[in-house]
């Protein structure tokens, strides 16, 4: 099938790159988000997503017209759903942003269109969820139109490059579906594009994910056996992964992001009696910002009235991401035990969280700190000198949760720097 146009329905963190994308390559696209404030925006020139390489690409595709955006879905040949899709408090999947997608869809549905869901879903969703939706445009799926679901698979801070190379896999409700959907995105895609149908497609996504937050849970866990048996995490890891067959991650304040702290629960929602492994992962990784806040407890008994820094918001180093970040639960632990916490984080200075003061500068955060507690490895946090920081701040107990500093180095500055799930090495 020729497609010529693309309707985009979602103007985030995968829909406007992709968007861009499509526009680049010289197809006519109409991306189209319902918050009016990302339409006004775009409009004006400002994308309002960090992405590395992302508004130079957006910039040029607006001023040459390819690319337009909408509040509501206009007639096209493709149509890409890339809209959120969060959980509710009970950790079940809140899909009312891709039902309200798929019914912007219908009253501008033709014969011959594709549809594509990329939104990361639970099984079944393309099949039970969205085909129903569209039908009720009197259009039979795989007939009258393609059906398919082809997930992202890209890494914050690397979307520009890794939308163009990574392997793609897109699962049509037909052979014609999945078909189609390879001809359209092999516009852009230089990675290897791998045909299945819907339902594996969307499992495909979770497992990736899954698999990812289960290591990280045997890594968070490890990091307190390591606290109650007076080990180093950092050395342990470091000596096992020594072993040709063995690649422990390493641990940290918890797993935020969209993706992997959300989609295993996606499956667990599905089959809750047989996922039992993918439930405990969740649990253990949803739990370790009580870790750390348990670990600057033990550092500072009394943390009512304490003034504690807080470096980092965001859910992994170098992004502006702050979804689901474990980092903003170990600040909400720091504010229910009274502690009085400002908040330094350089790509995103503006957000707000109740009781936090959020510092312009790294130098207001730690003017008159306590103590300093680095929950993000951003670059530039990386890189900081301890005979500089002395000189900015009255703080001299510092917890590193992501092993970024060099613990000799610091305590050598006059600093007493502990590290998550680093009891060899601590004076308590």
């Amino acid at each position: 099938m020729e497609i010529n146009n693309i309707c985009i329905i979602g103007l985030g963190y995968i829909g406007l790159p992709t968007a861009g994308m499509f526009a680049k390559k010289g197809v006519r696209v109409t991306g189209v988000d319902s918050d009016p404030r990302v339409v006004e925006s775009l409009r004006h020139g400002k994308v309002h997503i960090h992405e590395p390489g992302l508004t130079d690409l957006v910039t040029s595709v607006f001023r040459d017209g390819s690319l337009a955006v909408a509040s509501v879905p206009v007639p096209a040949d493709a149509f890409i759903i890339a809209v959120p899709t969060p959980f509710y408090d009970d950790k079940k999947a809140d899909l009312s942003y891709v039902r309200s997608a798929a019914e912007s869809i219908v009253p501008v549905l033709r014969r011959g269109n594709l549809v594509v869901l990329e939104s990361t879903s639970p099984p079944l969703t393309t099949q039970r969820v969205v085909k129903p939706i569209l039908e009720q445009s009197g259009l039979k799926a795989g007939e009258d139109f393609l059906l398919a679901y082809s997930p992202e698979r890209v890494l914050p801070g690397q979307i520009m490059k890794e939308l163009v190379e990574n392997a793609r896999v897109i699962g049509g409700i037909n052979e014609a579906s999945a078909q189609a959907g390879k001809a359209m995105y092999l516009k852009f895609v230089a990675g290897e594009i791998v045909l299945t149908d819907a339902t594996t497609s969307e499992m495909v996504k979770l497992m990736e994910n899954t698999y990812r937050d289960v290591n990280i849970a045997i890594a968070n866990e490890f990091s307190r056996l390591a606290e109650r048996f007076g080990v180093d995490i950092w050395e342990a890891i470091a000596i096992a992964n020594r072993h040709p067959r063995v690649r422990i991650l390493n641990p940290g304040p918890g797993v935020g992001g969209h993706c992997i702290s959300v989609d295993p629960w996606f499956l667990v929602e599905s089959a809750p009696d047989i996922s039992r492994l993918i439930r405990t992962a969740r649990e253990v990784n949803d739990s370790q910002p009580a870790f750390v806040f348990e670990t600057l407890n033990k550092l500072m008994p009394t943390l009512q009235g304490r003034r504690v820094a807080v470096l980092g918001l965001a859910f992994k180093p170098d992004v502006d991401d702050l979804r689901e970040s474990p980092a903003i639960e170990v600040v909400r632990e720091l504010i229910a035990a009274g502690a009085v916490v400002t908040a330094w984080e350089p790509f995103k200075p503006d957000f707000v969280i109740p009781g936090v003061e959020m510092a312009a500068s790294l130098e207001e955060a730690v003017r008159d700190a306590e103590a300093l507690l680095l929950l993000v490895g951003h670059s530039q946090f990386k890189t900081l000198d301890p005979a500089e920081m002395a000189q900015l701040t009255p703080a001299r107990l510092v917890l590193d949760t992501v092993n970024a500093w060099p613990a000799e180095t610091w305590r050598a500055g006059g600093f007493t720097l502990e590290k998550l799930g680093d009891r060899k090495n601590s004076p308590r």
